[in-house]
């Protein structure tokens, strides 16, 4: 049964609908990519602008394809509405949400064609990938997100390929460098979904959705997601110490004691009100750790 909403704008509604608080998880590789390509050499602005625009949005079809996939395999029960349930609160409707999820990806395409007329094909057999990647994820008839397969397609696609896309758009070619500072980002974005998998498990596993909590348990998720951000801040150290990229990386280490205290308010959360802040805190800190390396990165270009 269809949840009665309280009052609230379309606008608003679409903007849960969006999952806001996750959006620096396509905001964040973009920029750490193109100012490690600023250290190489001059910037296309405007390619940056539909790169960064062009992920947003196939995010956003991302999330709302996960919004849509989810009601339909739910019959529109479940036990906890979280604000971007918009469906299942009442907010808004299945065929909206799937005319957004269409315009979503149709804008990531058209911007990524457009820096395919750019720069070539091979950025297109990437585009290509990432949106269909982005699309089995969360829909089809087997989404991978249930399968068990949600932390390495989210490692590689939202981390690693982002990155050195970004780098290769602005100037089309790849390096090791380009790959080293793809894994902080990787790192943190994975830990992102843990995060989210830890809180959905009881649900998961009554949906027979299969994650790294579901099939590890809880305690051994919760040490994988301290891991993760573990390696995160070494891969920074280690790309910069080791002179991959400047020393000026280091400021992507600002965020460690922001990370700490989100490991340990891990091993501490009972409620899922503070699994639900939790999920927040990591997406700032995927956010921040992304913004303070790239600033790094950039200063070191001047």
């Amino acid at each position: 049964m269809t949840a009665t909403p309280a009052p609230q704008s379309k606008l608003i509604s679409w903007f849960w609908a969006t999952r806001p608080f996750s959006l620096s998880a396509s905001v964040a590789p973009v920029l750490v990519g193109t100012a490690l390509a600023a250290t190489v050499g001059a910037l296309d602005w405007l390619l940056f602008a539909l790169a960064l625009t062009g992920s947003v949005a196939i995010q956003i079809g991302t999330n709302l394809t996960d919004e849509y996939s989810d009601h339909r395999k739910s019959g529109g029960e479940g036990k906890f509405l979280a604000p971007h349930k918009v469906i299942q609160r009442g907010l808004l409707s299945e065929r909206a949400v799937a005319l957004g999820m269409g315009a979503a990806f149709g804008y990531g395409v058209v911007a990524g064609l457009i820096i395919v007329a750019h720069v070539g094909w091979p950025i297109l057999a990437v585009g290509v990938a990432s949106v269909a990647a982005a699309y089995l994820y969360a829909g089809g008839p087997k989404p991978l997100g249930t399968l068990g397969l949600g932390e390495p397609v989210v490692f590689v696609f939202m981390g690693q390929v982002m990155v050195m896309a970004s780098y290769y758009v602005q100037q089309e070619a790849l390096t090791w460098a380009s790959f080293y500072v793809s894994l902080p980002v990787a790192f943190i974005v994975t830990a992102i979904l843990v995060v989210n998998n830890i809180r959905d498990v009881e649900e998961d596993r009554e949906a027979g959705k299969r994650s790294l909590a579901t099939a590890a348990g809880t305690r051994v998720a919760m040490w994988i997601y301290a891991a993760l951000l573990a390696g995160a801040y070494l891969s920074i150290a280690g790309a910069a110490l080791g002179g991959a990229v400047s020393l000026w990386a280091l400021l992507g280490l600002a965020p460690l004691p922001w990370a700490v205290g989100a490991a340990r308010a891990l091993f501490a959360a009972e409620e899922r009100p503070a699994m639900n802040r939790l999920l927040v805190r990591s997406g700032k800190l995927h956010g921040w750790t992304g913004l303070a390396l790239a600033a790094g990165l950039f200063v070191s270009s001047l």
